[in-house]
């Protein structure tokens, strides 16, 4: 039986849920090399090399290359010139900053609509994750918190209802994923998740709003100022 890429083994998945369909193999490559970088396992500056990845999964390089220049589309990758290489994406102090000032447009606008338009019963799935996040910090289970973290932003935005707001905060959050799995204030975090999960099951739209924005700019301090340096 084949692999899932996504964990960082060999081999590609047969088909995506029950329905025996399979994912182009751009798009399963794609998705591996995505999660890796989201997951820390490639690091801003690490090197991709093509026939590598291409031995690994069992294929020819044509759909590696397909899945790098998404990846360069979506802001994860550069390709140098003239054969010098592929390589994940390092972002500098400017580029966090820019990165960051669309996200806190954008996570604000999620909060806001997940408040106007979430069922209670559904907005509890936040809850559950925030829950989730702290007994993993709690047990000192890094890697468990980090996912939880990361799906409770995920599940707001579904909960937005909004597919065009879901579209481009998606390659936002990729970007962004392997300086939020440094979290040095775990306490902080895990604290605005129930904040913000409370308010937008109670319907609170500017609580709501203003939990997401000081969330962000929280967020965005402890990137520049305890992991950029």
């Amino acid at each position: 039986m084949a692999e899932d890429p996504a964990t960082g083994k060999s081999g590609l998945r047969s088909g995506s849920g029950g329905s025996g369909r399979r994912a182009p193999l751009r798009d399963q490559i794609h998705d591996a090399l995505q999660a890796r970088i989201s997951q820390g396992v490639l690091r801003p500056g690490d090197r991709i090399f093509e026939q590598e990845v291409a031995v690994e999964f069992g294929v020819s390089r044509v759909p590696v290359r397909e899945a790098i220049r998404m990846l360069q589309s979506g802001g994860l990758v550069d390709v140098l010139p003239q054969r010098r290489g592929v390589f994940v994406r390092s972002l500098g102090r400017r580029q966090v900053e820019e990165l960051f000032d669309v996200r806190e447009a954008l996570e604000v606008l999620a909060a806001r609509l997940a408040a106007e338009r979430a069922p209670s019963e559904t907005a509890d799935r936040l809850g559950e994750l925030a829950g989730r996040a702290r007994r993993a910090w709690e047990a000192g289970d890094v890697e468990t918190m980090s996912d939880a973290n990361a799906e409770f932003h995920d599940q707001l935005v579904v909960l937005s209802g909004n597919e065009v707001l879901a579209s481009m905060l998606e390659p936002l959050h990729g970007r962004l994923a392997w300086l939020f799995r440094i979290n040095r204030e775990p306490d902080r975090v895990c604290g605005e998740h129930e904040e913000l999960h409370a308010a937008v099951v109670a319907g609170d739209v500017e609580r709501a709003q203003d939990v997401a924005r000081r969330h962000v700019r929280s967020s965005r301090m402890m990137v520049l100022d305890r992991v950029l340096y």
